[in-house]
């Protein structure tokens, strides 16, 4: 392990993610990874629910890990990688906020409550056919919606707060030759400089993650039910 991200989903992940694996830092370790693998689910439940920590395996064949739920560990990977750097993504906490509860926990808070007969059908199938990936809402649960923000992701004010908190805890724990605060905006320059690699010939990766993760959950869900994956 390479790189290590401690920033929040939605602080500009994905790029990052494309970012490193163009420097050679690849594969990144992501969110996207455990919802294309759903096996991987199981793995994070076990995280989460405190039945096993062996992050050699759950990383294998990966340099870098980016996003939840690997950032909701920072500390831990941090301390069982010594040699590996911490990029800390942030944004403005206002503007984050509008992002994550218009993706990742809407889809969270969504789970609550009795759905529509229509999403209760869907998850019937889901579960019948993947019964990995149905495991989902309860692994984001177990790994950060409840232990970082206490399940309160409705509460605008108290999620920023856990936001401003997280990144002065970053701060002031992993020492700064070994830790870069980052934008998605800072482009090539400080990422490369950090991570001591030339600058590629190429624009900065730029993922318009809030519009890709509405218009790729149907067909998700369309796949999971189709191919039992």
């Amino acid at each position: 392990m390479k790189v290590i991200g401690a920033g929040f989903g939605r602080t500009g992940t994905r790029s990052l993610k494309a970012a490193l694996e163009l420097l050679g830092l690849g594969p990144c370790y992501h969110m996207s990874t455990v919802i294309a693998e759903p096996y991987r689910v199981r793995q994070w439940l076990d995280v989460g629910e405190g039945r096993t920590r062996d992050w050699d395996a759950l990383f294998a064949g990966f340099r870098s890990a980016l996003d939840w739920p690997a950032s909701a560990y920072w500390r831990e990977l941090a301390a069982h990688y010594p040699e590996a750097k911490v990029i800390l993504t942030v944004r403005d906490p206002g503007r984050w906020y509008e992002s994550v509860s218009a993706t990742i926990f809407r889809s969270a808070l969504e789970q609550r409550g009795r759905p529509p007969l229509r999403r209760r059908a869907i998850r019937w199938l889901v579960a019948r056919r993947s019964p990995d990936f149905a495991l989902y809402p309860r692994m984001t649960r177990a790994t950060f919606v409840d232990p970082v923000f206490g399940g309160r992701i409705d509460d605008r004010e108290h999620v920023i707060e856990v936001f401003e908190r997280h990144v002065a805890e970053v701060r002031a724990t992993i020492p700064a030759e070994r830790l870069l605060v980052f934008e998605t905006g800072d482009g090539w320059e400080p990422l490369c400089a950090f991570l001591g690699v030339p600058v590629p010939d190429a624009p900065y990766p730029q993922a318009n993650e809030r519009a890709a993760f509405r218009r790729k959950r149907p067909r998700r869900l369309a796949r999971l039910i189709l191919r039992g994956r």
